[in-house]
């Protein structure tokens, strides 16, 4: 990154030849324009720099979602097997697949499920902890996304500033010379 100093104010009031430079940029005299610019540029950048592990997290979460997901739709298929009638404590005929164990494990924290028919009230408490995981997940997932919106607009608003200030100096380089 360029660092930024302030020139001495006595030697640049000493000085009334052509060169304005205030400033200096990784060791280059520059004037305010051009300082601007720069600034603009290092806030860009740094936005960016933002952007990246946001979006990673944002990956994150999707995964963890679309396994939540179907770990919810294998638990429903399960509890829609119980009889309308059934008691919490009676068993399913069905047995909850691998891949629905590895995700409620990960995600929802270490459940016994042992080797055994699983009972009703299981079940659906299982389905309630995966539906709040899954809101929790949804309401960080639009918090993240109001974000990541937040920091586009200003990476954009960074470029378009930077570019406005350089159109801007050139055009007003390009009047002095056709007005010399």
């Amino acid at each position: 990154m360029a660092t930024i100093e302030v020139q001495d104010p006595v030697k640049l009031s000493q000085s009334w030849g052509a060169d304005f430079s205030d400033y200096k940029v990784s060791g280059k005299l520059v004037d305010f324009q051009d300082l601007m610019i720069v600034i603009s540029e290092k806030r860009a950048v740094t936005v960016e720099g933002e952007v990246t592990p946001l979006t990673a997290r944002i990956k994150m979460r999707n995964a963890s979602l679309d396994s939540l997901g179907s770990a919810l739709a294998d638990l429903t298929r399960i509890q829609a097997n119980f009889k309308s009638d059934a008691k919490g404590s009676d068993r399913s005929d069905l047995e909850i697949s691998q891949t629905t164990k590895d995700t409620l494990n990960v995600e929802i924290g270490n459940l016994n499920f042992d080797n055994r028919k699983m009972l009703k009230r299981e079940v659906e408490e299982w389905i309630q902890r995966v539906k709040s995981k899954i809101d929790g997940l949804n309401n960080q997932a639009q918090t993240d996304m109001t974000r990541l919106q937040a920091l586009v607009d200003r990476r954009d608003e960074s470029y378009s500033t930077a570019s406005n200030l350089m159109s801007s100096v050139s055009d007003t380089r390009s009047n002095l010379i056709r007005n010399m």
